[in-house]
């Protein structure tokens, strides 16, 4: 019999029961055939799997899987885990920063870990890629159906979209007072939308498009075995690429606020940024916290 042993923390949340469940086997000497059946039995969005890197200047090398699928890049575990390592002292001691790099399928993912004046670490990923717009247009009202709503519950004006970083999401602006009514329509994704590039389905709401700092939003992939996720790395990151095309912020540093998971009762916060250089986006960054909230064994 062997023992697999993992821990278990909800990210983007400072709280428990908050943010989004993540499985981390800090040795993850599992069998590859496991890998996916073990992440379908504890059936949270993600399950991470750590092994040493293969070029020993990164940290770790990161298998990432939902319940369905295995993932070339997400943000939430690449967070999760940084901290789950940190917490439990596989990074070595943290005073006030700690910068370390992630192999993961989409290629290296740098991740800073910080230490806050009361003690509490965060950490922030950087992007493996720079989001970018994938070709073509999206039907609105179709866009809409599929996530239980009329097209006039859309934000007027603002196109969807589809972004991608590594992962592909069809960004779709809601009007805030529509956001909540939002269900997502299986019959209908499963043909219009399962086998496409907008298979997985982001919706945001701002108050202000134009400058605004702040945006609630959900997040709907079947495809990845998830109904909704409560909260969502990787198409933040995908995000970041969605707002700067529409705000154009000026050259510099610029941080935007997301919350999640509210319908889901479990509420999130997300952190992110972008670099632009020249009018240009150059970084997307995603960063939370996390809360450890369990330890397992697997034994076979």
């Amino acid at each position: 019999m062997t023992q697999h042993a993992f821990i278990t923390a909800d990210v983007f949340t400072d709280r428990p029961f908050g943010g989004n469940p993540l499985a981390v086997f800090p040795d993850g000497a599992v069998p590859a055939e496991l890998m996916q059946r073990l992440a379908a039995e504890l059936h949270l969005s993600e399950t991470v799997f750590v092994l040493p890197p293969d070029d020993p200047a990164h940290t770790r090398r990161l298998r990432i899987f939902t319940p369905a699928m295995e993932l070339p890049f997400a943000g939430h575990p690449t967070v999760g885990t940084a901290l789950v390592l940190a917490e439990a002292g596989h990074l070595g001691p943290i005073d006030r920063r700690l910068d370390i790099v992630f192999e993961e399928g989409v290629g290296p993912v740098p991740v800073t870990i910080e230490r806050d004046a009361a003690g509490r670490l965060g950490a922030t990923l950087t992007s493996p890629r720079v989001p970018v717009l994938l070709p073509g247009q999206l039907d609105p009202a179709l866009l809409a159906a599929v996530v239980g709503l009329k097209e006039s519950a859309l934000e007027p004006g603002i196109a969807p979209a589809i972004y991608s970083v590594g992962v592909s999401f069809a960004i779709l602006p809601v009007r805030s007072d529509q956001l909540s009514a939002a269900a997502i329509d299986l019959a209908l994704w499963r043909s219009d939308f399962a086998h496409t590039p907008g298979q997985h389905l982001y919706l945001a709401a701002l108050e202000d498009w134009a400058t605004g700092r702040e945006a609630r939003v959900r997040m709907f992939a079947p495809a990845m075995g998830i109904a909704e996720d409560p909260a969502t790395g990787a198409a933040a990151a995908a995000f970041v690429g969605f707002l700067a095309d529409r705000q154009k912020p000026a050259d510099g540093a610029v941080r935007w606020a997301l919350s999640q998971g509210t319908e889901l009762g479990r509420p999130s916060r997300i952190e992110i940024g972008a670099d632009i250089v020249d009018g240009k986006l150059t970084a997307a960054r995603v960063g939370g916290t996390a809360v450890q909230m369990s330890k397992g064994m697997f034994e076979l």
